[in-house]
């Protein structure tokens, strides 16, 4: 989906990307507020407007974002598509969506991604599971002469069905060259399914570990940007923000000859 803002980006040295799980705006500062504005999850509330505007401005500076845990426009949103939102206030001209648990008037959680590069080609694939609600949402895009495959993913809760889905992911992306893989993985790095994805792909293993959850008192690494073997970062670093229960995860990324590989 495009949307009429600021004109497509051009070539340039580096990508700017972040990931973020937005709980749907509702800010979250402290276990007890899973309970006091649980009602929130299912109704809606002006303050999940005047969080979205937070988070616009937070990634408006960004080449790429992957969004988790949007609303694709229902009743506890205000019949507000939260992606297409963060896409015109953040001027992206290019916004993408997938809806993975259709409660239709009710909810509508979905993955989202903002580009400012027109995609080549975006699919979206749903991921294996006994309860279905999880996607991994995949552009494909053209920087500085290489084709990137980016994906956002949210991951299940549960570790027998998150192996399933990293297990469908090495699939997805083992004849793809170039891979940024990002998103809620509800996993941390030591894990037994990020080590499977490590051993099985030619993903690569940061060497920052950066805590990202609970967003109040950072204390697990479970929102990552990985990338593959061939490709460089500049930087990564976890963002102070008061929306949601995560903290926003971003990295940057070379895109010259001599850190990015055919």
């Amino acid at each position: 989906m495009q949307s009429e803002s600021k004109p497509e980006m051009n070539k340039k040295n580096s990508l700017r990307l972040m990931s973020y799980n937005i709980q749907g705006g509702i800010a979250t500062q402290a276990y007890h507020h899973y309970l006091m504005k649980s009602w929130q999850h299912v109704l809606p509330h002006s303050h999940k407007q005047e969080n979205l505007d937070q988070v616009a401005k937070l990634i408006s500076d960004y080449d790429i974002v992957a969004l988790q845990e949007t609303d694709a426009g229902s009743f506890r949103s205000n019949y507000m598509n939260q992606t297409e939102y963060l896409a015109n206030k953040a001027h992206y001209p290019f916004w993408f969506e997938q809806i993975n648990r259709n409660m239709g008037k009710l909810a509508q959680h979905s993955n989202g991604l903002l580009c400012r590069y027109k995609p080549v080609s975006v699919t979206e694939h749903k991921l294996p599971g006994l309860i279905p609600g999880r996607g991994a949402l995949m552009a494909k895009i053209e920087a500085s002469g290489y084709e990137i495959a980016v994906i956002s993913v949210h991951l299940a809760l549960g570790r027998k069905t998150r192996m399933n889905q990293i297990s469908f992911i090495s699939e997805l992306i083992e004849c793809e060259k170039h891979v940024v893989l990002m998103g809620d993985l509800n996993c941390e790095l030591e894990s037994r399914e990020m080590k499977y994805l490590f051993t099985r792909t030619h993903m690569t293993l940061p060497e920052k570990k950066p805590h990202t959850f609970p967003s109040w008192k950072p204390k697990r690494n479970i929102d990552h940007i990985l990338i593959s073997e061939g490709m460089s970062i500049n930087n990564v670093s976890v963002l102070p923000q008061g929306v949601s229960d995560h903290l926003p995860v971003s990295i940057d990324i070379n895109l010259t000859k001599d850190t990015m590989k055919h």
